[in-house]
C-alpha cells in the first residue's frame, strides 16, 4: 500500500496494483480501475515514485524470502507433452 494525503489532509492508503492513471488537472487526480476517483495534494510524479518505491520493496522482500534459505514456491512450467492425451467427456481431446 502507498499513503497518500487527501486535499483536506487526512492520509490514506491505497494499493498501488488498482491504480489505472494519474491525472493533474490542476490537482492530481487517481483514477483506480474501478472508476474510483481521489483527489490528492501529491504531484503525478509523487505518486509514480511512491508507486515505484512500493513495487521495488516487493521486489526486495522476494528476494530475501527466498535467500533466506526459506522454500521458493515451486514454479509450474510448461511443456510439450508427447504420446497421445487421454480422451475427456464427450470424445474430446
Amino acid at each position: 500500500m502507498i499513503v497518500l494525503t487527501r486535499l483536506n489532509g487526512i492520509t490514506f492508503a491505497v494499493n498501488p496494483d488498482l491504480i489505472e492513471r494519474a491525472q493533474a488537472n490542476p490537482d492530481t487526480s487517481i483514477v483506480l480501475v474501478d472508476g474510483t476517483t481521489f483527489n490528492v495534494r501529491e504531484s503525478v510524479d509523487e505518486v509514480i515514485d511512491l508507486v515505484a518505491g512500493y513495487r521495488a520493496r516487493v521486489i526486495a522482500l522476494a528476494h530475501t524470502m527466498s535467500a533466506d534459505g526459506e522454500t521458493p514456491r515451486r514454479s509450474t512450467r510448461l511443456g510439450v507433452v508427447e504420446g497421445d492425451l487421454p480422451r475427456t467427456r464427450k470424445g474430446g481431446r
